[in-house]
């Protein structure tokens, strides 16, 4: 991609920046390749415990100062935790770039964990889980991964359980980040008017002195899967439902294909074939989706509604007959085009979001090695058949291979 351009600095750390003259804005970001799903039992929570704790205080700032260190001059701070990174970012007026990287730099690497910091925000994490445990369409989402990926960490909430994060010391964030942090899987990301010339020189500042740091950290991938069919009961109004299975890892060259065909059964579009079925012809949910989300060494998918008790068999009934359909009827030549044009338009407005484009150059290149440019991915989208799509349908839309979790009103 001619526009984006990398460098390696000594530690291992690598650059990537892309230039945007047509903005005022410029989006960073520090991601590292380690995540929930390389904690130990016991450490269940520990790396969202991380990024919570990094806004608390450096060797050279309060948390007061973290705060208002970008707010001051109109910037954001912020940063999440998934199975497999964490990632913090910034988003500043391009002037105030330099104070946005050395802001990133110290609370990724110079943070100190105080230890009234950690009791403190062991309450607000705690908050948070009660929060998501009150909020059934999140809930439901993070129980579902412990069905799909049973007795893997990927199954395991990001945040925690409430024993594990009601434990946790400052050695504990120290052992963690000591046992998985390696400068040779953290990328710094940029996208914003300003030259890459530039942007090495900031780097070369506060990243260069960086210590360089290896791990051993090897990732198993989970073995196993068994469909199951759980219903619980909780204090709610609706059924929520989460149906789905096991699915292609990030390197799958099935995955592309893969992509499309859930957009096609359950994607962002009103046309897709659940929303049609589902809610526009018979009117029993307000919202209906199907996602699937790779992982390096496997993946899931599912589809996700809330209805009432009563109609929950006819919307279970609906989606098998939509799943059969993509197994049994290939797409026509009409269908398949706009199936394609629909993913490739999809992909190409996601794409002029500056801090989405920003967060996945990170992800892209420590997952894959490369930026695949858009006409790449068209190429490949373009050469997907009607009979690779009905095949993968027969391979992952069997019914008897589906887990069931269900969420039902007390």
């Amino acid at each position: 991609m001619l526009d984006i351009q990398e460098y390696r600095l000594p530690n291992g750390i690598r650059v990537v920046h892309r230039q945007v003259t047509h903005t005022a804005i410029s989006h960073i970001g520090i991601m590292l390749d380690m995540g929930s799903r390389d904690e130990k039992e016991h450490q269940q929570g520990l790396a969202h415990f991380w990024e919570h704790m990094a806004f608390k205080g450096t060797k050279k700032r309060t948390s007061l100062q973290i705060i208002n260190r970008l707010e001051i001059v109109g910037g954001e701070l912020n940063a999440y935790t998934t199975k497999e990174k964490i990632c913090f970012h910034a988003s500043v007026l391009t002037p105030h770039y330099e104070r946005a990287l050395e802001l990133l730099a110290d609370i990724t690497f110079n943070s100190n964990f105080p230890d009234k910091q950690v009791e403190r925000e062991r309450g607000v994490i705690l908050e948070e889980m009660a929060m998501y445990y009150d909020s059934p369409e999140d809930a439901i989402q993070d129980d579902f991964d412990e069905i799909v990926f049973a007795n893997h960490q990927l199954g395991k909430n990001t945040l925690g359980n409430q024993e594990s994060v009601s434990k946790f010391s400052r050695q504990d964030l120290l052992d963690f980040i000591a046992e998985n942090l390696d400068t040779g899987r953290v990328i710094f990301s940029s996208i914003g008017n300003i030259p890459f010339k530039k942007v090495i020189h900031y780097v070369e500042k506060f990243l260069k002195d960086i210590p360089a740091k290896s791990s051993n950290l090897v990732r198993v991938a989970p073995v196993d899967y068994k469909p199951q069919n759980i219903s619980i009961t909780r204090s709610i109004t609706q059924a929520h439902v989460a149906i789905g299975r096991n699915a292609y890892a990030l390197a799958d060259e099935k995955r592309l294909p893969f992509f499309m065909l859930v957009n096609l059964l359950g994607g962002f579009g009103m046309n897709s074939r659940l929303n049609l079925a589902v809610r526009e012809r018979n009117g029993l949910v307000y919202a209906i989706d199907a996602g699937y989300t790779p992982f390096i060494d496997t993946g899931y998918w599912g589809i996700y509604f809330a209805t009432e008790v009563k109609r929950l068999n006819k919307v279970n009934t609906l989606i098998l007959k939509e799943l059969k359909k993509l197994r049994d009827i290939s797409l026509t030549k009409t269908q398949l085009i706009n199936t394609k044009e629909q993913l490739m338009g999809q992909m190409a407005m996601s794409e002029e979001g500056n801090m989405s484009f920003m967060l996945m150059m990170a992800k892209s290149l420590l997952d894959i090695d490369r930026i695949d440019t858009l006409d790449e991915l068209f190429e490949q989208i373009k050469l997907v058949s009607a009979i690779q799509l009905q095949d993968l349908a027969n391979e992952m839309f069997q019914e008897e291979d589906l887990s069931y979790l269900t969420f039902l009103p007390e």
